[in-house]
C-alpha cells in the first residue's frame, strides 16, 4: 500500500490522495499527447510491461511542496517531432489533468530521456 499521500483539509474532514494516483493521472494525460512515444523509467521495463501491460505511472515522480504538486516525468519523443513542442504540450496536458481531477496547482517538469524510432 502506498505510504505517501497528499492531504487536502476540508470543512468536514480531509481528503488524502496517494502520490501514486496522481502519477497515474499524469501518465495517462502525457501518453495521449501526440509525439510522446512513452513514459520511461531509469530501470528499464518491469515485469508487468514484459507481459504486455503498460504502467501509466512509470517514469513519473510526484511530491508535494509549498501547497503545490510537483511532478517530474521522463518521456521518449517520437523521431521527427519537435522536442520543445512535445514537452510543452505534455506539461500543459499534465497540469490540466492534475488540476481538473484534484483541484491542486502543480509544477510539471518534463525530462526528455530519449527519441523513439518507428519499428
Amino acid at each position: 500500500m502506498p505510504e505517501h499521500y497528499i492531504t487536502i483539509p476540508g470543512e468536514k474532514g480531509s481528503v488524502h490522495i496517494s502520490e501514486d494516483v496522481i502519477a497515474v493521472i499524469v501518465g495517462s494525460a502525457i501518453s495521449e499527447v501526440e509525439g510522446v512515444a512513452g513514459l520511461t523509467g531509469a530501470g528499464g521495463p518491469d515485469f508487468s510491461e514484459r507481459l504486455g501491460f503498460k504502467s501509466l505511472s512509470r517514469g513519473v515522480g510526484v511530491s508535494f511542496e509549498g501547497g503545490r504538486v510537483r511532478v517530474d516525468a521522463s518521456i521518449h519523443v517520437r523521431y521527427g517531432a519537435s522536442i520543445a513542442q512535445v514537452g510543452a504540450l505534455a506539461q500543459k496536458a499534465a497540469a490540466a489533468a492534475v488540476e481538473s481531477m484534484t483541484g491542486l496547482d502543480s509544477t510539471i517538469n518534463i525530462h526528455v530521456a530519449g527519441v523513439s524510432f518507428e519499428k
